[in-house]
């Protein structure tokens, strides 16, 4: 049996500045990683989403795609690996294109949890900054892309408290993301991942991780920004399992499972969660988190579970086994 772990091109050159070195960083980390975990059971092999990619597998007679990618550019970039995967019949791990569509962009996955009664802050998205003196919601507000992860695009001023901060923040966001960009009500609350694996009725909820910004340095919005992941990374503290108490707990991971089922979502993905005044609302989905072994929230979550990061990474491989099969 053998596996390819495709992982995108160097995405710095699309991407530039500390957040693509940052991602292309981890890209290689998390496939040396993955390509360990799964080596004493099966043959292994690395391969990059390029235009020579489908012809390579096929050349290499590979059973299962392990996708990484996140693709490099476009709107539904986290798309572009499944569909050619799909329309070459090639098997592969993870949700299919449309789910990746649909979470990959947090406008289209907003109305969805609306529309599904799943609770959500209010947002809009703009596509100039003219449009700002039409929005309708309250102070503080967080621009962030629309379909980006790994908290790019989200830096510590991307929480704005008036109008002059968020007209800046909103033309410095469409300069360097795809439009519109999204303006988001800010949550004042606690704030949780929660981390699902499986599929249909046999789905389980990881261990809830917290995510504590309250020993962060003066000045930094308690955010869970690109500054706050990756250079405050020793002062945010993380519970797991959180420090909730049952009800609270059954309730954040129901309204997980809830979004994680109207996005069609499959294998695994992790879902943002804040909580204030009891009420649990999805901030955003990724469905495809992070694999790094030692940094990834997922892989921490697993551990809490007593999943070994091995098992874990062979359990997604035996989900998209299971679908070829």
């Amino acid at each position: 049996m053998k596996i390819a772990i495709v992982t995108d091109q160097p995405r710095v050159e699309f991407l530039p500045g500390e957040e693509g070195i940052q991602e292309d960083k981890q890209h290689k980390v998390t496939m040396k990683h993955i390509k360990k975990a799964l080596s004493d059971e099966y043959e292994v092999i690395n391969l990059v989403m390029d235009k020579k990619l489908i012809e390579n597998i096929n050349e290499e007679q590979v059973d299962l795609v392990f996708n990484l990618c996140n693709g490099i550019q476009g709107e539904s970039s986290l798309s572009q690996l499944p569909s050619m995967l799909e329309y070459e019949g090639i098997p592969y791990t993870g949700s299919a294109p449309l789910a990746h569509g649909l979470a990959y962009n947090k406008i289209f996955s907003g109305k969805i949890f609306k529309a599904s009664n799943i609770p959500t802050p209010g947002f809009t998205y703009v596509y100039n900054t003219e449009e700002i003196e039409n929005i309708d919601l309250k102070f503080p507000l967080l621009v962030k892309p629309k379909d980006e992860g790994s908290s790019r695009g989200i830096q510590d001023d991307s929480l704005t408290y008036d109008k002059e901060s968020l007209m800046k923040k909103v033309e410095e966001s469409l300069e360097l993301y795809n439009p519109p960009i999204m303006i988001m009500e800010y949550i004042e609350g606690r704030e949780f991942t929660v981390g699902i694996i499986g599929n249909d009725e046999d789905i389980k909820v990881l261990p809830i991780l917290e995510i504590d910004f309250s020993k962060l340095p003066k000045g930094l919005n308690k955010i869970y920004s690109f500054e706050v992941k990756f250079n405050y990374a020793d002062d945010t503290i993380y519970h797991i399992p959180a420090r909730v108490d049952e009800d609270t707990r059954k309730n954040i991971s129901e309204t997980a499972i809830n979004a994680f089922k109207s996005l069609g979502l499959r294998d695994y993905a992790r879902v943002d969660i804040r909580l204030r005044d009891g009420k649990a609302y999805v901030i955003e989905i990724n469905s495809l988190p992070g694999l790094d072994k030692n940094n990834s929230d997922i892989c921490k979550m697993a551990y809490s579970a007593d999943i070994e990061y091995d098992e874990l990474i062979k359990e997604i491989v035996e989900m998209g086994l299971s679908r070829a099969n």
